[in-house]
Parts: structure tokens; sequence; C-alpha cells
């Protein structure tokens, strides 16, 4: 009987059409905050949880993970700039959660939060990664948390490992084309005597 198997040829993944600056998930001699909020500690606590979890797996010691807890989400923003002023934390993790209520406090609560967090990102050049959880319900902030949505601290624990290497990695490419040497101008009197001895060979 004929052998109908065929052989499995294993293609080589293509190099992608424009090479990327990226970071990587290797955490290893960096630096990171974890900021968290008390309020729902419920559910910040599990994301807390898996967000340290999430840093030690990418390769970060336990002594360069810092712990600040905060009153509630609206703190977090504050807490998180006064870190990142230090210049002593490669990147910080964002960890909270607010559910909505019956009355417009949720949505003023999330716009600053969200804000907050995003200024001081850009502005102190601290990567800042988002753990904050929106919900409409408790369950939903359940689902986020561990359980059917998987961990959102844990995936913003990876955020800010790769958006450290990243920054490192876009550094690392500035001071490359720094440090490329640039003919440096003739000074005014250098040139001054290339204009005197053309006219004298006149």
């Amino acid at each position: 009987m004929k052998d109908t198997k065929e052989k499995l040829t294993i293609e080589r993944v293509p190099d992608p059409a424009v090479p990327a600056i990226e970071g990587d998930l290797s955490g290893a001699g960096k630096r990171f905050a974890i900021v968290v909020s008390r309020f729902n500690s419920f559910i910040t606590e599990r994301l807390f949880l898996s967000a340290y979890d999430g840093l030690v797996r990418c390769g970060v010691a336990k002594k360069d993970i810092a712990l600040v807890r905060v009153p509630g989400a609206f703190e977090i923003p504050s807490a998180a700039r006064s870190l990142a002023e230090t210049g002593n934390y490669d990147a910080l993790v964002c960890i909270g959660c607010l559910l909505r209520g019956d009355t417009a406090h949720y949505d003023v609560i999330v716009n600053e939060v969200a804000r907050g967090i995003g200024q001081s990102a850009q502005e102190t050049g601290v990567p800042h990664a988002f753990g904050v959880l929106t919900c409409e319900t408790l369950e939903q902030a359940i689902d986020r948390a561990g359980l059917k949505m998987g961990n959102k601290g844990f995936e913003a624990a990876l955020a800010a490992v790769e958006m450290a290497a990243l920054k490192a990695a876009i550094g690392t490419q500035h001071s490359a084309v720094s440090k490329k040497q640039i003919p440096p101008a003739r000074s005014a009197a250098r040139r001054n005597d290339m204009v005197s001895a053309k006219k004298r060979r006149k």
C-alpha cells in the first residue's frame, strides 16, 4: 500500500517589511514601582499580586520592586508623579479599581485618573502602565482580576517591562547616532585665512 503521508516543511517566519525598535520582556537590572489603591482592595490586591508575579517572571529582582499604597484611584497619579520624578525607577505600574455608581462621581474620577497618569508619563518620561480597572459592575472587575478575562495587573506589569526596555532601546539608538562624528565647522579665523590665501594667489 502506498504511503500517503506527506512530509511537513517548516518555513521560517518572514522578516518584517519594516524593521522596528521594540522592547523585550527582560526586566533584569531594572527597577519598578507599583502604586496600588486600597479602595476596592478585594480587587486591587488580586491585581497587585499578579503584577508583582509578572515582574518577577520577567526577571526583575524582588529588591528592585517598590510597593506604594494610596487611599484610592484618585491619588494614584500624584503618587506616580512623585515616584517618577525621583529618577529611581525605569517604569511604574498603576493599580486601581473604579466601579460605576448611581452618580456622576465615577465619570469624573475615571477621567482625572486616566489624564493624570498619562500626563505624568509624558512629562516625566518614565513609562506608566495603566492597570486601573474601570468597570460597570463588580462581576466585570472580578473577571478582569483573574477569572474569565485574565488578570489586568499581570498585563500591566508586562507592559511596564516592555516599555522600560523600549525606552532603553531608543536611548541606545539615539546615543549611537549622536556618537557619529560630525565634521566640525571651520572657525571664522580659519575661513579668513583661506580667503586671504586665495587673494594672494591672484
